[in-house]
């Protein structure tokens, strides 16, 4: 008897330390580009083969139009979208049952045919789920779908003059939400409080560019550099570091538009680990990598890494996964380089279609998931030096979101639908 309750106090243990595992780190996705902001989800064996009905465990009907990328943490699932003509948010079950809405005011309509008034991904917190819009407006909610604060940063801080849409996603830097507005006449970094909504600080980020060349759709990355808690931000033709606790910029690289050409606009976000940062640009023609390691004040001479040219990504941000960065174009050709020396690896070209690729890609386990905008996912893993194309899966919608991988499963948000995806 006394060795079976040892068993069942065992079992019990190791159920909780499952539980608790899916309520922190690598079980969760809080941000656009997952738990790292590199693109790549936990170990798993997830699913390789689906369709719009095929290994789908549920789907939902979504309200209203949005291109953002769900959010989930512990059992709820975090995603914005229209509700009726405003800026809304939607958290659902892992059962796929809707725990609450709540409205935000009213939206501000996509200009792209692939834009929303919801482009911008939730960052979620143990406490906190911090939303932005195209409207402007940025807010904090609790988990229960109570709005802790809302402001509008158009209205305190100036018009919104991007050409499209609002792209941009919120990050968590120093226990506060930090967004980068990047664009033609008051550009600046914002930290916000979660449980406030004061301004932590506010830091002007003003380079001097080509029209169009200073508007930016990335996200930052926040990780720690050399001891210090630091935001990676590119756009305007310049990658800089702010410390994430008093906004005070740490250093810059520029010479990203030798030419100063026009309509040098960013949309892919770079990649960034401890060591280096990988930067799409130039409309997708070039790409260069950074180095991080005791850089200070202008470092684009310095730590230049290496650079390649007719070789990068214009809409889809890549993927940092140990020493390789594995970079989606447009029109569908995928190559890994490595990230320290720029060494080619490989390269495949996906099959031909005439829609592009406007989610990135991510990796989940030694899976890697390609999304086209008509609703095709390519599944495919690196195997014996290159990449190997498994499935080709027919979502029946648009999909211009950037599936989750999450508890081997995937999340793949289309035009219309929610899908949950398992073997």
């Amino acid at each position: 008897m006394q060795r079976c309750m040892s068993v069942l106090v065992l079992v019990f243990l190791f159920t909780v330390a499952i539980d608790s595992g899916a309520a922190f780190g690598e079980n969760n996705w809080p941000q656009w580009r997952g738990p790292h902001g590199n693109g790549v989800g936990a170990a798993g064996e997830y699913p390789i083969t689906f369709s719009k009905s095929k290994n789908v465990k549920w789907k939902f009907e979504l309200p209203g139009r949005g291109s953002s990328t769900p959010a989930v943490w512990g059992e709820s699932i975090f995603v914005t979208c229209a509700i009726d003509g405003e800026d809304g948010i939607i958290c659902l079950d892992l059962e796929g049952q809707e725990k609450w809405r709540q409205r935000l005011g009213k939206e501000k309509v996509g200009k792209h045919r692939n834009g929303s008034g919801s482009n911008a991904s939730p960052v979620v917190t143990d406490q906190h789920v911090v939303v932005y819009y195209k409207s402007g407006t940025v807010a904090s909610l609790t988990h229960a779908g109570e709005v802790v604060w809302k402001k509008n940063l158009i209205e305190e801080y100036g018009k919104d003059t991007l050409y499209w849409d609002r792209g941009t996603s919120p990050v968590l830097a120093a226990g506060n939400a930090v967004i980068a507005v990047m664009q033609e006449g008051g550009s600046y970094l914002v930290a916000l409080d979660l449980t406030s909504g004061d301004v932590v600080w506010k830091s002007e980020r003003e380079y001097n560019v080509n029209k169009e060349s200073n508007h930016a759709y990335t996200t930052p990355v926040v990780l720690d550099l050399d001891g210090r808690e630091t935001i990676v931000v590119w756009g305007a033709d310049h990658l800089d570091a702010w410390d994430a606790k008093s906004g005070e910029k740490l250093w810059q690289a520029g010479d990203f538009n030798p030419k100063n050409e026009k309509h040098w606009r960013a949309i892919a976000s770079a990649v960034v680990d401890s060591e280096v940062a990988v930067v799409p640009y130039g409309r997708g023609d070039f790409l260069r990598a950074v180095k991080l390691a005791d850089a200070e004040g202008d470092v684009t001479d310095s730590h230049k890494l290496w650079e390649k040219s007719d070789l990068g990504a214009d809409v889809p941000t890549p993927v940092l996964h140990g020493d390789q960065v594995i970079v989606l174009t447009d029109y569908g050709t995928v190559f890994c380089v490595d990230k320290l020396t720029g060494e080619e690896k490989w390269q495949v070209k996906l099959p031909k279609a005439k829609a592009k690729y406007f989610a990135s890609p991510v990796m989940a386990g030694e899976s890697l998931f390609f999304t086209r905008e008509d609703g095709v996912i390519m599944a495919a893993k690196v195997s014996e030096g290159t990449l190997k194309i498994y499935a080709e899966n027919k979502m029946g919608e648009a999909t211009i979101a950037t599936p989750v991988p999450i508890r081997n499963h995937l999340l793949v948000r289309g035009l219309k639908h929610l899908f949950f995806i398992g073997n």
